[in-house]
């Protein structure tokens, strides 16, 4: 059996800073020419249900016509300004331990499950050595769907695909979407209490493990494991 543990990135493993929000305040001025207002509500959602809040709130009604080109210029502008994301951000307690821990045991595959587009999920964890830790071909990415449990699904496709079953999934992530991804696609679901969402709040959404924090390794291992 395959262990495939779907990591959440921001406030999960990370914390990126505002370099992504002038990246994708940049982007979406040069794409449209229509001058940047405010960012929306991002935790726990991706972006491209995130874009269509943006776009509708700045009187763009259809943004699919546009998000190609906006993922793109949004993807290059992280690009272009990566370094600032190690500057103006940091990594959360525990995490690469607990990364190197899960990684060096038989059977278990670690992916990425995140509202992020693929370019600008691979700048974040890189910009913190990250990334060899993950099989990011088989995540699921926030270009895909507006909805985070079709990201899990589409992950568990593609896992199966390249590893075979059966599949043990395991999501972990700090916001109620990352339980209720979890749950809608009978996922081991772990909450990390590092976001803006209380414990209690992970609790009642249904996490069948919550952690304040990933510095107790032995107990993150055994969360993810057990």
């Amino acid at each position: 059996m395959t262990r495939l543990v779907m990591w959440d990135i921001d406030r999960t493993l990370l914390i990126a800073g505002k370099a992504t929000h002038q990246a994708y305040a940049t982007a979406f001025t040069a794409v449209t020419g229509v001058a940047w207002r405010a960012m929306a509500v991002t935790a726990g959602r991706t972006d491209r249900d995130i874009s269509a809040e943006i776009f509708a709130a700045h009187g763009i009604a259809d943004c699919e016509p546009h998000l190609d080109g906006f993922f793109t210029r949004y993807a290059d502008e992280v690009h272009a300004t990566r370094h600032l994301i190690a500057e103006q951000g940091r990594l959360l307690p525990g995490v690469r331990d607990v990364l190197h821990a899960l990684a060096g045991r038989p059977g278990i595959v670690q992916t990425l499950v995140t509202g992020n587009i693929p370019a600008v999920a691979a700048a974040k964890v890189g910009a913190f050595d990250l990334a060899s830790a993950f099989d990011m071909e088989i995540g699921g990415y926030g270009a895909d769907d507006l909805a985070r449990a079709a990201l899990v699904h589409r992950c568990l496709e593609s896992a199966h695909a390249k590893y075979g079953g059966p599949i043990h999934p395991v999501v972990i992530g700090d916001t109620v979407h990352d339980v209720a991804a979890a749950r809608a696609t009978g996922a081991l679901a772990v909450g990390v209490a590092t976001g803006g969402t209380t414990m209690a709040d992970l609790a009642r959404a249904g996490a069948d493990v919550v952690l304040a924090d990933l510095s107790d390794v032995d107990a993150a291992v055994a969360a993810i494991t057990g």
